[in-house]
């Protein structure tokens, strides 16, 4: 890496590689591995609740008034006013390290008044690190990452996630899942959302969607694929997912071609759950701007005009 990283992506990535330690180890041992069910099929296991403790423990010596929302502990540790908020996932992809499936990797965000700022991916049984800050660009180890340059859906592949916890629709996903499979060259399914999303950003993947899924699911994986030079949104194109339950990802060409399939499914995930209150939604950026316009033109509409110019200033970031 040419450039020198960010300090605070720094400790994301000294976080996330002690995590991926402590999970390399376990994976070794898993049949004294103690599982809990959170829920029907939505599973926990004490590396989960370790990993997530090293992590905490490692960004909290480092900035100890930052605030921490983890898959595990919730906003439980960390100051509760901060305008950083760390959003953490230790272990995405639980059930298939349960089964020895080796695909699950660390996710690490930060976000300052509530727009992600920086990202760590790790995926420890590859030792891949995917990373990114705002405005530098995103990477996999040394490799600056780039999305792919594919133009229509019918030649992409699109990653997805599939429904399982009890009370989810699945009959309305699966009219979802007809659609994009009928519109697209092919459909994957590894069961780790923020490695699915790192794969869009690779160019692996054209295009991802996914109900359902958390804070911490989406927020390190979707600043790695708009560094990357894709998009991220709501299921109608819009930059509210962080907390939306709902995502839709690709490279622009594709991203567009996507949100016209699925906005008239969106709220599949459930309504919105409160965001943090140290983590207000996201203001107007270019980024969001830009998925409005995409989203816009795909569905024969007028792009609205720049987010910027519609909250009457320049993005300061």
């Amino acid at each position: 890496m040419a450039q020198a990283l960010h300090p605070m992506l720094n400790t994301a990535i000294k976080a996330a590689r002690a995590a991926g330690a402590l999970i390399n180890r376990a994976s070794m041992d898993l049949d004294v591995l103690k599982v809990n069910a959170k829920a029907p099929n939505d599973f926990v296991t004490e590396v989960d609740q370790a990993a997530e403790r090293i992590i905490i423990d490692t960004l909290l010596a480092a900035y100890p008034g930052h605030a921490i929302l983890g898959e595990e502990t919730g906003r439980t540790r960390g100051a509760k006013d901060s305008e950083y908020l760390w959003i953490i996932d230790p272990l995405d992809g639980t059930t298939n390290f349960i089964h020895g499936l080796p695909v699950y990797g660390v996710s690490i965000a930060l976000a300052h008044r509530g727009q992600v700022q920086q990202a760590v991916v790790y995926d420890p049984t590859r030792n891949d690190l995917f990373f990114a800050s705002k405005g530098r660009g995103a990477f996999l180890n040394d490799k600056r990452l780039r999305v792919s340059k594919r133009l229509r859906l019918a030649e992409s592949l699109i990653g997805t996630g599939f429904p399982f916890r009890k009370g989810d629709d699945f009959q309305r996903y699966m009219q979802i899942f007809e659609r994009v499979m009928q519109s697209c060259a092919g459909m994957r399914r590894p069961g780790a959302a923020a490695l699915d999303l790192c794969y869009v950003a690779a160019g692996y993947y054209d295009g991802f969607f996914e109900t359902g899924l958390g804070a911490w699911d989406v927020a390190a994986g979707s600043l790695i694929i708009t560094e990357a030079g894709g998009l991220v949104g709501n299921f109608t194109g819009e930059a509210d997912y962080l907390y939306r339950r709902e995502v839709v990802a690709g490279n622009p060409k594709v991203f567009a071609q996507l949100v016209t399939i699925l906005a008239p499914h969106t709220g599949v995930g459930g309504p919105p759950p409160q965001s943090p209150a140290a983590d207000p939604m996201p203001a107007a950026t270019p980024e969001r701007a830009l998925a409005k316009a995409v989203a816009a033109a795909a569905a024969g509409g007028e792009p609205p005009p720049p987010a910027a110019a519609q909250a009457g200033q320049t993005d300061p970031h």
